[in-house]
């Protein structure tokens, strides 16, 4: 099988789990960070979208609750475009594959487009999953505006949807700028191997604690909001101008960071709680 009928499958011969099974693997997440969500009438089932979201630390926390959540009150079963480091994961991967998420590509992006399907991307990839001390909800894009020049091809409105909290579930302990200052990991990523696996230590992931000194995240309320969709008619056949998908990117990203704001403005507000939560959160 060659790399494009690869690429083809995940796209063409995808059954969405039933809803009952998802809301089964997601019934400890969700009666544990409790999540909330705003803006959801921004989300039409009939007119297909790109959703640009911030990734969070880690990458694997709120991502089944945002897919759940379109696919319970919208029936929209989202395709989620991940980072090829997601499907080196083991166990993670097919818990990615079985939610319909395919390797981030445009050859999978246009596919699915084409299909006209409802789409997740998060530009910030694998780096923006790599938190360092100080990244809380960080976009770290770099130069990347792919998902521009694929929402002007083929016309899609691009939707921001942000998400807070999960940042807020871990404390960074040691980064990969702490892993990198080591001569143990200069002398490791001198291995082109795993040079290229981790992008020259780019894509290193932290180590982090959550409750006490554990892995385990602490209980902090998630929340999520779906922005005002962003129209590209006006940059229609423009998607080879570089000034304008960065316009654009820079647009998209904006809109994002008021997203998140109004989150952080609806958690300083929110009272309800609960004892438990603020007792194992740095709630007040």
């Amino acid at each position: 099988m060659n790399a494009e009928v690869q690429c083809l499958v995940p796209v063409a011969r995808f059954t969405p789990p039933p809803l009952h099974t998802v809301k089964a693997a997601n019934a400890l997440a969700r009666g544990y960070f409790k999540p909330q969500f705003t803006g959801l009438e921004n989300v039409n089932p009939i007119n297909p979208a790109l959703l640009v979201g911030n990734h969070t630390i880690y990458g694997m926390l709120d991502g089944p609750l945002l897919f759940e959540k379109l696919y319970e009150s919208k029936g929209i079963v989202l395709r989620s475009l991940g980072d090829h480091m997601h499907f080196k994961v083991p166990l993670w991967r097919d818990v990615l594959k079985q939610s319909g998420a395919v390797p981030g590509t445009r050859e999978n992006c246009a596919r699915l487009m084409e299909a006209g399907e409802h789409i997740l991307v998060y530009p910030g990839g694998g780096r923006e999953v790599a938190k360092r001390k100080g990244e809380k909800y960080k976009l770290t894009w770099k130069t990347r505006t792919g998902f521009c020049y694929m929402a002007i091809k083929h016309q899609y409105p691009i939707i921001p949807v942000a998400s807070l909290g999960a940042d807020d579930a871990f404390d960074v302990v040691l980064d990969a700028y702490d892993f990198m200052r080591t001569p143990v990991a200069r002398r490791i990523l001198k291995s082109k191997l795993i040079s290229n696996q981790t992008a020259n230590g780019d894509l290193l992931m932290p180590l982090a604690k959550g409750i006490g000194p554990t892995l385990i995240p602490r209980p902090e309320k998630f929340y999520f909001s779906f922005g005002e969709p962003i129209d590209t008619r006006p940059y229609a056949g423009q998607e080879n101008n570089k000034e304008r998908l960065w316009q654009l990117r820079y647009q998209v990203m904006q809109s994002l960071e008021r997203e998140l704001e109004k989150l952080r403005v609806m958690r300083a507000g929110d009272s309800d709680v609960g004892l438990w939560r603020k007792l194992l959160t740095k709630r007040k």
